[in-house]
């Protein structure tokens, strides 16, 4: 079995290929990189400065590896920086998968091919306190949302026009250990590091405390990609998520709940967007269960203290440096 993850230096590319390599240790992996800054074991080949929105670079990478599955985790994935780089996430996430699809079809492969969207697509439809089912229409509200929904619309598109085994996962905020700034979790994990470490400045400020999101551990999610790709219905799509909301405000407490130091935690006042934020939803995962079986199995406390942990380890290594 020949396996192809794209962005496999990523965040969540980097969780996958240790997960296939523990669940499925027979396989064959592929993995291609932008720029070759990560270490990998030897039995994973990656591709190194594969730019997929190049369509002759992207042809000739698969009728190099010919591979079974792809894994299409490849994309710029910030919301925040989507708004400043509009164009450049869209022509980035939507060119890629399409010169992937596109590939297949010109070489006659037929991989099952799992792509990657996201919650985020139902947008404004997460603050009503409704369920958010797969049926849940689309709103997005930024250009990263945008794009995502193209690319779920084009996995449909390509699995009833062509028959490509297509399979659309909408996984909502997930985090863990690996995660770079840009993101709440790993943000307010980093400060409390600094703190920790440095010691100044013992207060931090608490935006938008009472916005809620659905968080996932991206072990748990990296799961669910491997389950959906082996027992996936193609052209489906399958809502990942916990199954319930916190706001941030009680993500910092748990993470203020495992800091060495007196840390004292400042609301700012909310902006409007953290209001609109503060109702609670329900991520409907249903047809994920009854497909794979999958349910998140991390606890949220455990992610939030793997990942300070992890920031730990990061600052000492730059204190030191």
């Amino acid at each position: 079995m020949r396996i192809l993850i794209t962005g496999i230096g990523g965040f969540a590319g980097g969780h996958l290929w240790r997960h296939l390599r523990e669940a499925t240790p027979q396989v064959e992996i592929h993995g291609t990189v932008l720029e070759d800054h990560t270490q990998f074991p030897d039995e994973i080949e990656i591709h190194t400065r594969v730019d997929l929105k190049d369509e002759a670079r992207s042809r000739q990478l698969l009728a190099d590896i010919q591979p079974e599955h792809i894994y299409h985790l490849a994309a710029q994935s910030s919301p925040s920086l989507s708004r400043q780089q509009a164009w450049a996430t869209l022509e980035t996430n939507i060119r890629s998968q399409l010169n992937l699809f596109e590939a297949c079809l010109s070489l006659r492969l037929s991989p099952r091919i799992l792509i990657v969207s996201t919650g985020d697509i139902y947008g404004n439809n997460q603050t009503g306190g409704e369920r958010i089912t797969e049926e849940t229409p689309f709103c997005p509200s930024n250009p990263y949302a945008v794009s995502k929904a193209a690319q779920d619309l084009l996995g449909l598109q390509y699995a009833l026009s062509d028959h490509l085994p297509i399979i659309r996962a909408r996984p909502f905020n997930h985090t863990g250990p690996g995660q770079n700034p840009g993101f709440v979790v790993p943000d307010y994990a980093a400060r409390i590091a600094d703190i920790e470490i440095n010691q100044k400045e013992m207060a931090l400020t608490v935006r938008n405390p009472y916005a809620r999101r659905d968080f996932s551990d991206v072990r748990d999610v990296v799961r669910a990609y491997r389950l959906l790709m082996e027992k996936g219905t193609p052209g489906e799509a399958y809502n990942i998520g916990a199954g319930r909301t916190r706001s941030v405000r009680e993500v910092v407490d748990t993470l203020l709940h495992h800091a060495s130091a007196p840390i004292q935690a400042i609301d700012e006042a909310p902006t409007e967007s953290g209001i609109n934020a503060n109702a609670g939803f329900h991520v409907d995962t249903m047809r994920l269960f009854q497909a794979t079986g999958w349910q998140a199995e991390i606890p949220f406390e455990q992610t939030l203290l793997d990942v300070l942990n992890d920031w730990r380890q990061r600052i000492v290594q730059t204190t030191r440096s």
